[in-house]
């Protein structure tokens, strides 16, 4: 597997939650107000058609990921890094409050968020809202 994208998961534990904070991550990033965010200048650019939701905008970015600014793509490098902590972090919350949550589509997040008074307060830190941390 290719590990030298800023998009590509090279860990096999645990890679649907790493994709899905990964998204999470990406679309708030993408989604930030114009100017504010080295990303919303490329998505004005490169997803202007795209409807925000369900991780398309994120979609595009990644299937554009050629075209992204340097800015854009050290930013989404930073971004996987503490995608990386979060996983790292909630790794076993995610294995006892989510086990029969099938992975995929972001089920694995939304399930700790909705045990978010039963995360270990490592992980409860990691996904708080992206927006909330500077």
């Amino acid at each position: 597997m290719k590990t030298s994208s800023v998009f590509s998961i090279s860990q096999p534990a645990g890679p649907a939650l790493l994709a899905g904070l990964f998204l999470l991550s990406l679309a708030t990033v993408a989604l930030a107000g114009e100017g504010r965010k080295p990303c919303a200048d490329d998505v004005a650019r490169l997803c202007k058609e795209v409807q925000p939701g369900q991780g398309r905008v994120a979609k595009c970015l990644k299937e554009r990921k050629e075209e992204l600014s340097l800015a854009c793509k050290e930013h989404i490098a930073t971004a996987r890094k503490k995608v990386k902590g979060a996983k790292d972090a909630c790794k076993e919350d995610a294995q006892k409050l989510c086990k029969d949550i099938q992975p995929g589509g972001g089920r694995i997040v939304q399930c700790l968020k909705q045990h978010e008074s039963e995360l270990s307060h490592a992980c409860r830190e990691k996904i708080e809202s992206p927006r909330s941390r500077k």
